[in-house]
């Protein structure tokens, strides 16, 4: 199976070659090289959604970093984070907005017959294969806990 994003990120980095782009190349062979290890060099064949959960990961680290960055005053540093993110947002699939993540939430509680918070990883069990690299893991968890109830007494 072949990865359409891997090809379009591979065309990018032939561009940004041409184009001497050096930052954007830079970012660009970075996100190739974590994609190439965590599937080629894992001996496994690169698909799509390998590609996303890759690239949903390191969004989330740029973003991370821009934040530390910003508490040290380190605007260039913030400025540099954020845009390799922004970059790296063109090889991620559509995400889900709060509506279909809480359609999907519904469905998973309903097929696990789940009551409450006590049976979330349950639900989550269920939820996070579908919605994997399509949506901010964080949202999800927050959905959950909110169509679950309050917090069961201990």
């Amino acid at each position: 199976m072949s990865s359409k994003l891997l090809d379009d990120l591979l065309a990018d980095i032939k561009g940004a070659m041409k184009s001497r782009e050096n930052d954007k190349l830079m970012a660009l062979r970075t996100l190739h090289a974590q994609i190439k290890d965590a599937t080629t060099n894992a001996g496994k064949e690169v698909s799509d959604v390998d590609v996303a959960v890759i690239v949903a990961k390191a969004i989330k680290q740029r973003l991370d970093a821009a934040e530390q960055f910003k508490q040290g005053a380190r605007q260039d540093l913030v400025d540099k984070e954020l845009m390799e993110a922004e970059l790296f947002k063109k090889y991620q699939p559509q995400q889900l907005g709060q509506a279909e993540i809480e359609e999907l939430v519904r469905k998973a509680i309903a097929e696990t017959g789940a009551t409450g918070r006590k049976e979330m990883g349950k639900v989550m069990a269920v939820l996070m294969p579908q919605v994997k690299g399509c949506a901010d893991g964080k949202l999800v968890n927050q959905v959950v806990q909110a169509l679950l109830g309050p917090q069961d007494p201990a």
